[in-house]
C-alpha cells in the first residue's frame, strides 16, 4: 500500500472544503449571490477536477443549494435536469444498449476486417474503423470495453515473441484513440457534444440540430482519425511490410441483430431528415422525440426468445444513469453562473484578447480545450466553457458557436494519459503499453487535433 493511498487526503479535503464552504456563507449572512455562486462552482469544479467523490454525486449540489442560497429559481433549475438533450442521450443510450445486447458490434468488426483483410495494416484499418463508427452512437467507454478484448485476442493469436513488437502497442492505442474520435462525430457521440448544444439553446437561444453538428463533427473526426492512422502506419516502420495470419472467422448476421440494426438505421434517418418530414408531413419533432420512439420501440419488436423483446427493463440496470445526473448538474451550475454575473466577470477578464486575430483566438481555444482535458474531465469543461466562452465570442460580434463547438471537439482529444479518458485507462490496463509511450505518442497526436480542428473550423466558418 502506497503512502497516498494510507492517508485519505480526498476525504480530508472534501470535508475541508464543505466546512469552508459554510463559514464563508455563515459570514456573508447569505446575502451576496455572486459569492455564493463562485463559491459552489469553485466546490463543484475542485470536485469534479479531484473526483473527490462520485462526479454524479457532486452533480446533485445544485439540487440541494441552489434555491436556498438564492441562486436560481426552481423551474430553472427542474428545466436542467430534465432538458430535452437529456432525454436525447438517454434514448441514445437505450439504442446502445441494444447494440451491446445482441452483439451487433462484434458483426461490424468481423465485416470490416473481413473485407479490409488481415495484415497488420489492414488490421489496423479495420479496427480504426469499426471503432470509429461505434462511437460515433454508443459512449466511447461503452466502445473501449466492446472492442478491447476483440484486440487482444488478436494479438494473443499471434506468436509470443512477435507480442512485444510495435503493432500490438498501436493496436490497443487505436481502440483508446477512436473510441474518443468517433464520439466527436455526432451530437450523441460523447456527453460534451449533447451538454454543449443543451448550454447554447438555454444560454443564447441558439440551437443545433444532429444535422448541424454532423456537417462539423464528422469531416473533424474523420480527418483527426486519418491523422491517426497515418502517424501509426509510419511508427510501425518495418513492421509494415510483416506479414501475420489472425483466424477471425465470418458469421452470419441474426434475425434479432437485423432488427436492430433497421430501427437504429431508422433514427438515424429520422435525425438527418428532420427538416425535410417535417416540412413534408406538418409534423415538428426534436432530435430527443427521434430517438426515444426508436427506444420505445426496442421494447415492443419481438425477439427469436420467446415471449420476449429486443429490450426489457431489466437490460436498463446498465444504462449510465449517472451520466443523465451530470448533464442536469452541469445546466445548472451553467444557469447559475449566468444569473449571478459570474459569467459576465470571466467575460471582462477576456477582454485583453479581443484584439488578437480570430484565427489566433480559435487556436487558443483548441489548444487550452485539449491539454487542460488531459486533466479534467470532458464534460466538465465544457459545462463550465461554453458559457464563458460562448458569451466572449458574441463580444467579438461572432455567433458562440463559433469557440463553443471547437472547444467541445477539443473536448475529447485527451490522447497523453490512462488519466485523461476512460478509453485511454481501459487500454492501459491491458499491459501493453507504459504510460511514456502514451504521453509520447499522445502528445503528438494532441499537436495533430489542434492544428485540423483549428484550420478545418477556420476554413469552414470564418473564410
Amino acid at each position: 500500500m502506497t503512502r497516498s493511498e494510507q492517508f485519505p487526503w480526498k476525504k480530508y479535503l472534501f470535508f475541508t472544503l464543505i466546512i469552508g464552504f459554510g463559514f464563508v456563507l455563515i459570514l456573508t449572512a447569505n446575502k451576496n449571490t455572486f459569492l455564493n455562486a463562485s463559491l459552489l462552482g469553485a466546490l463543484m469544479i475542485i470536485c469534479w477536477i479531484f473526483e473527490l467523490i462520485p462526479i454524479y454525486v457532486t452533480a446533485l449540489f445544485p439540487l440541494i443549494f441552489a434555491i436556498p442560497l438564492g441562486l436560481i429559481k426552481p423551474d430553472e433549475l427542474a428545466s436542467s435536469y430534465g432538458n430535452s438533450n437529456v432525454f436525447l442521450f438517454f434514448g441514445g443510450f437505450l439504442l446502445a444498449l441494444a447494440l451491446e445486447k445482441w452483439k451487433v458490434h462484434e458483426q461490424i468488426a468481423r465485416t470490416i476486417i473481413n473485407l479490409l483483410g488481415k495484415s497488420v495494416e489492414r488490421i489496423l484499418l479495420g479496427f480504426t474503423i469499426s471503432t470509429f463508427l461505434l462511437s460515433m452512437w454508443i459512449s466511447n467507454t461503452a466502445t473501449a470495453l466492446m472492442m478491447l478484448p476483440m484486440a487482444l485476442a488478436v494479438i494473443h493469436a499471434m506468436p509470443k515473441s512477435e507480442q512485444k513488437q510495435k503493432f500490438p502497442l498501436f493496436l490497443v492505442l487505436t481502440i483508446a484513440y477512436s473510441s474518443s474520435i468517433g464520439g466527436m462525430a455526432t451530437l450523441v457521440g460523447s456527453p460534451p457534444n449533447t451538454q454543449m448544444a443543451a448550454l447554447l439553446d438555454k444560454n443564447f437561444n441558439e440551437q443545433i440540430t444532429f444535422w448541424d453538428w454532423f456537417q462539423i463533427g464528422f469531416p473533424t473526426s474523420l480527418l483527426i482519425a486519418a491523422g491517426m492512422f497515418i502517424l501509426f502506419w509510419f511508427l510501425l516502420g518495418k513492421e509494415r511490410k510483416e506479414k501475420h495470419h489472425f483466424d477471425i472467422q465470418k458469421q452470419n448476421w441474426t434475425s434479432d441483430q437485423k432488427k436492430v440494426i433497421i430501427i437504429f438505421l431508422l433514427v438515424i434517418v429520422g435525425w438527418i431528415f428532420r427538416g425535410l418530414i417535417t416540412e413534408i408531413t406538418g409534423f415538428k419533432y426534436g432530435d430527443e422525440g427521434i430517438a426515444l420512439l426508436g427506444a420505445i420501440a426496442l421494447f415492443f419488436v419481438s425477439s427469436s426468445s420467446k415471449d420476449k423483446t429486443l429490450l426489457e427493463w431489466k437490460d436498463t440496470e446498465k444504462l449510465p444513469w449517472g451520466i443523465l445526473l451530470l448533464f442536469g448538474g452541469g445546466l445548472a451550475l451553467a444557469t447559475i453562473f449566468e444569473n449571478n454575473g459570474i459569467v459576465e466577470a470571466l467575460n471582462q477578464i477576456l477582454k485583453s484578447y479581443e484584439t488578437f486575430s480570430i484565427f489566433s483566438i480559435l487556436f487558443i481555444v483548441v489548444f487550452i480545450g485539449i491539454f487542460v482535458t488531459e486533466i479534467m474531465s470532458n464534460l466538465a469543461l465544457v459545462t463550465i466553457m461554453v458559457p464563458i466562452i460562448g458569451q466572449f465570442a458574441i463580444n467579438l460580434g461572432f455567433s458562440p458557436q463559433l469557440l463553443c463547438i471547437p472547444l467541445t471537439l477539443a473536448a475529447s482529444c485527451a490522447f497523453m494519459l490512462p488519466v485523461g479518458t476512460p478509453p485511454n485507462a481501459i487500454v492501459f490496463s491491458s499491459g501493453f503499453i507504459k504510460i511514456h509511450e502514451m504521453a509520447k505518442i499522445g502528445f503528438i497526436l494532441n499537436i495533430i487535433a489542434i492544428l485540423i480542428i483549428t484550420i478545418l473550423y477556420y476554413f469552414a466558418q470564418v473564410v
